[in-house]
């Protein structure tokens, strides 16, 4: 990509010091050719390697528990006296109180400190697990899945938050890559697993084994998880109760909206996310009748295949992003900006996504190819959807770093926001259109948000100097 205006307005777009307060210790790592310390960087390797698990299996965790049902729907369905159509909205509910659960535990964490704050989280994804398992009714089914839910996005935007805190820049991406192993094999192998515990036992085992994972991220959570803290509320602050409400404000995760290159990366990640869950609510449905399965295990099976692309996808995407930080760097002779690393997703978010997304779609669509063609574009659609979204989670993490927490709050929200609705709408969608036009629709979708990358790569400091502009100008005494 060409960033020669980017180039020649380098000096111009320095940070105002309503974007970089004396308060963020981070913050100047975004510009100068040496990194700052960062809290930490005192801790040993091995250490750093062990947190970086542990925020990488519990997002595993909760991401497991949104999909792991799906092949199991009609066994759940046939017990509790209702329909699929139902699970799959209350499916997409649990989506909706996860990416709302920065509303709940993003205040929890500013009054009571990270480690409190995720420890706590933890145990009441627990708990959740149990309940759903031991659910008598669909009611308390329902309950105990969107008070799962509630959970949720937090366990990504705190790790997140705590790979920025002890990964330098030029290896956050990677980091980032290795945390997101969790996040996007959940979705994936959860039905593989849930496909399995269905046909040889009951769905119910499928919580147990939930309740499991939970327990053994709890333990090493409260062994491993530092406690930084930089946002916790201090002095008499702490104790004023009209202070800890404004914390649940829910205007402070909404305001970076207003920078466009935030607000286009976050459209872009619920454009990405769109993809993400229609392939793997309608898994099932699609493959069944077209290839004649019979089993939750053998349709279970097919969720490798865009589970191993995620994976593979995650990995090598924050390599390239990583890579493409220190292309820059050396480009610009030592000065960083955060959108540099965007440039690496654009090749896959404008060509591989789209056209393994179509091969998928319309080679099922008209019953061609049989089933090595479907499974082998699955895997490479994800390896594109992944080999993008990296860039964009580690950007949405560095972009505004006094505000960390806010700014990949306000991701998930969109993000899970699209997810819900995929969820909920796509199999209505196929049987209405078909399978081709439903994803064509989602190559469109991909191909907008490749259109918004390409802009932050080429405009995004600009975007953001604007608005700090407008900011100062209305703060002015007139």
């Amino acid at each position: 990509m060409n960033h020669a205006g980017d180039d020649a307005h380098l000096e111009s777009q320095k940070p105002s010091p309503q974007l970089n307060s004396p308060h963020d210790s981070d913050t100047d790592e975004e510009h100068k050719p040496t990194s700052p310390a960062l809290p930490g960087d005192d801790l040993p390797f091995w250490r750093k390697c062990l947190i970086l698990f542990v925020v990488s299996w519990m997002t595993l965790a909760v991401t497991f528990s949104s999909t792991s049902l799906l092949p199991a729907t009609p066994e759940i369905a046939t017990e509790f006296d209702t329909s699929i159509e139902i699970l799959n909205v209350i499916n997409a509910g649990v989506l909706i109180a996860m990416g709302f659960s920065s509303f709940i535990w993003g205040p929890i964490t500013n009054v009571f400190g990270r480690k409190t704050a995720y420890t706590a989280a933890i145990i009441v994804l627990c708990g959740c697990s149990v309940g759903t398992a031991l659910s008598i009714n669909l009611h308390m089914f329902i309950a105990m899945r969107l008070l799962s839910g509630f959970t949720g996005t937090f366990f990504m935007v705190a790790g997140q938050t705590i790979i920025a805190d002890i990964f330098q820049p030029v290896v956050r991406g990677t980091a980032v890559g290795f945390m997101m192993v969790g996040s996007v094999s959940g979705p994936a192998i959860g039905p593989c697993i849930g496909g399995i515990i269905v046909t040889f036992s009951q769905w119910r085992i499928i919580y147990w084994l939930q309740f499991g994972m939970t327990l053994l991220g709890l333990i090493l959570a409260i062994l491993f998880v530092p406690s930084f803290d930089r946002s916790k509320s201090s002095g008499s602050k702490s104790q004023n109760m009209s202070h800890i409400l404004s914390m649940f404000n829910p205007l402070l995760i909404f305001r970076p909206f207003i920078y466009p290159n935030v607000f286009l990366c976050h459209l872009t990640c619920g454009l990405l996310a769109t993809f993400q869950y229609a392939i793997l609510t309608s898994a099932r449905s699609i493959f069944n009748p077209r290839f004649n399965l019979t089993t939750p295990l053998v349709s279970g099976l097919f969720y490798l295949s865009p589970g191993m692309g995620f994976l593979i996808g995650s990995v090598v995407g924050g390599k390239l992003s990583d890579r493409a930080v220190k292309k820059w760097i050396l480009k610009r002779n030592g000065v960083r900006l955060p959108q540099d690393r965007l440039n690496s997703g654009l090749i896959t978010l404008f060509l591989v996504l789209p056209a393994s997304t179509l091969i998928y779609s319309w080679t099922l669509q008209e019953g061609v190819g049989g089933m090595p063609v479907p499974v082998i574009s699955a895997f490479t659609a994800g390896v594109g959807l992944l080999g993008t979204f990296n860039g964009l989670n580690t950007y949405s993490a560095e972009v505004m770093p006094h505000i960390r927490s806010e700014v990949i709050s306000g991701k998930y929200v969109v993000q899970y926001i699209f997810a819900a609705a995929a969820t909920a709408a796509v199999e209505p969608l196929i049987s209405s259109i078909g399978v081709g036009w439903t994803f064509t629709i989602c190559v469109f979708f991909a191909l907008i948000g490749g259109v918004f990358v390409w802009t932050i790569t080429k405009w995004g400091m600009n975007m953001q100097r604007w608005v700090e502009e407008k900011l100062g100008e209305e703060a002015k005494p007139t």
